[in-house]
């Protein structure tokens, strides 16, 4: 009785394999049709809407801007289309989150970048903060050392910040590339976290140089958030977030409930893809939401002049206080000299 009983286990509950398209799409029903053309649609809206914040951008925003911009309103559309290719084609997972990751550790550099632009570039940037310090104590490396002092605003500092986020920009392909590789192999499987695999090292790695490269922008954006406050800075800062938190650690959570068996086996998913097919679903209805967000909140014309509410303390005082030339004698408040 007790073999019979494990004969009638589903086998794809202890498969170690997703399950080809064919599979998956035979064996929905009715509604499970519905939410994949629902699901693609949403994508497709998400596209359009994209491409159409393109054109916007190439007619209104001058073109120091345009690249940074067009990366930063592209990571939502394209974790959303990631999203439904892997949810149509299971065994494409790897690759899509893959793809997904590599383009987001990108818009992370860029984001600073764009900080950065918005105050008016470096130069500007260094000008109007020459006598400012940058606040380390904050997340995700710091937010609990409150008594770290402040270090002084200079050429070499913000070197140094655009360095942590390029970084990320430059390893995270690398190590999906040999994650890809060891994976071919038969070396590397998100199932397998024992210290013997390859996938325990590589994800540890990997978060050390995530946090290293999420604290320069942290950094960046508690010195320019009042600055650029008539620019959205927070609800833009506010959208990244949402991003990374979504795409990144609810994708985590998910994977480690799959991996203990407490998300089921539906077949032919198993437990590990059914936590992947699941996270793709989600994320296409998340991505697709901050996509139509990001369209409010970016659709505005960006000025190489800042406005007033954004002018630096030197220029808010030379525009109170104008200089009048009178007989050779130049006045501060405009007043003549007697």
């Amino acid at each position: 009785m007790e073999g019979e009983g494990n004969a009638t286990l589903p086998p794809p509950c202890g498969a170690s394999e997703p399950p080809f398209a064919g599979e998956l799409l035979g064996s929905l029903d009715l509604a499970g049709r519905f939410l994949f053309a629902i699901l693609t649609l949403m994508t497709l809206i998400a596209d359009l809407v994209f491409i159409e914040e393109v054109i916007y951008i190439y007619r209104k925003i001058p073109s120091s801007k345009r690249s940074i911009l067009i990366w930063i309103n592209a990571a939502a559309p394209v974790i959303a289309t990631t999203s439904c290719i892997g949810m149509w084609i299971p065994r494409s997972t790897m690759f899509t989150d893959f793809t997904a990751a590599v383009f987001f550790a990108i818009v992370i550099h860029k984001f600073l970048m764009m900080m950065i632009k918005e105050c008016g570039g470096q130069k500007l940037f260094l000008r109007r903060f020459e006598n400012g310090r940058f606040k380390i104590s904050t997340g995700p490396c710091c937010c609990c050392c409150l008594c770290l002092p402040g270090v002084r605003i200079t050429r070499q500092t913000l070197f140094w910040l655009k360095l942590g986020t390029l970084q990320f920009a430059f390893f995270r392909p690398v190590f999906m590339f040999l994650s890809i590789v060891l994976w071919t192999n038969g070396n590397y499987s998100l199932s397998n976290l024992s210290p013997k695999g390859a996938a325990i090292w590589i994800s540890c790695f990997v978060a050390v140089l995530t946090i290293i490269a999420l604290w320069p922008v942290g950094i960046m954006f508690q010195q320019v958030r009042v600055l650029l406050n008539c620019k959205k800075i927070i609800p833009k800062f506010a959208l990244y977030q949402f991003v990374l938190i979504l795409n990144h650690l609810q994708a985590a959570i998910i994977n480690i409930l799959a991996m203990q068996r407490i998300i089921p086996c539906a077949p032919p998913l198993s437990s590990s893809a059914r936590g992947a097919y699941i996270t793709h679903q989600l994320l296409v209805m998340e991505m697709f939401l901050i996509t139509l967000m990001s369209r409010v909140v970016y659709r505005r014309r960006y000025d190489e002049l800042e406005p007033p509410e954004c002018a630096c303390e030197e220029d808010g005082d030379s525009k109170q206080t104008p200089k009048i030339i009178l007989n050779g004698a130049v006045s501060e408040d405009g007043l003549p000299g007697f």
